[in-house]
């Protein structure tokens, strides 16, 4: 299996504390990888260090087989990285849903004409049509969640990175999530301090405590 993305021994301490230890993960292509821990156990800073955000104190980072020796490294491979922060308020860059959607397919010098219909196939992929002309700061929880997630998949990024995709979101939300992202083909970290949700999409699950990473499934 081909490996998406591989860590050896990261490390991360911040105000002379760890937390981070020597962290190894391997995740495969189109490997769903679920990493649960406490809130403040460091799960977002390790999803931050594997988008390119944050540079790790010590360890090394493997995308697609290439070591990212530095930050300026990710910027050939940002275009592969879909980042979904965990409060997605502050993600959104346009109004509406279907603008927001367009916005990176214009920003990487796609036709206007193009971009639409990129977004408009995405948007009913995802059976969210009916919110192409909603502003964006309307929307439920829930709704906010997908249009943030549609944004990421018009790049047809090859790897996810979910930080806490169903975080206050009720039950009916957490279910739409869950089945969206059990029928996307792509390599996914997902965070979560919710063992119940990520248990139905992940094949591999690790727990992050006491910053270690070891794995329970």
């Amino acid at each position: 299996m081909s490996c998406s993305v591989h860590l050896k021994e990261i490390s991360y301490s911040n105000e002379n504390k760890s937390i981070l230890t020597q962290i190894n993960l391997h995740v495969g292509h189109e490997e769903k990888v679920a990493i649960i821990g406490a809130n403040g156990s460091g799960k977002s800073t390790l999803l931050k260090i594997i988008a390119g955000l944050v540079s790790p104190t010590s360890g090394s980072i493997e995308l697609f087989h290439e070591p990212m020796k530095s930050l300026k490294a990710f910027k050939a491979h940002r275009h592969q990285i879909g980042y979904l922060p965990q409060d997605v308020n502050n993600h959104f860059l346009c109004p509406t849903v279907i603008e927001d959607v367009c916005f990176s397919l214009r920003a990487n010098k796609i036709s206007q004409k193009e971009a639409i219909h990129k977004a408009e196939k995405l948007l009913e992929q995802l059976n969210i049509t009916h919110l192409k002309n909603r502003s964006v700061f309307e929307l439920s929880g829930g709704e906010q969640k997908t249009a943030a997630l549609a944004g990421l998949l018009v790049l047809e990024p090859k790897i996810l990175l979910l930080d806490e995709p169903t975080n206050a979101l009720d039950e009916q939300s957490q279910e739409k999530i869950i089945d969206l992202l059990n029928g996307i083909k792509k390599s996914m970290i997902i965070v979560s301090h919710h063992k119940s949700f990520i248990e139905s999409l992940s094949s591999s699950m690790y727990e992050l405590k006491n910053a270690n990473l070891t794995k329970i499934k």
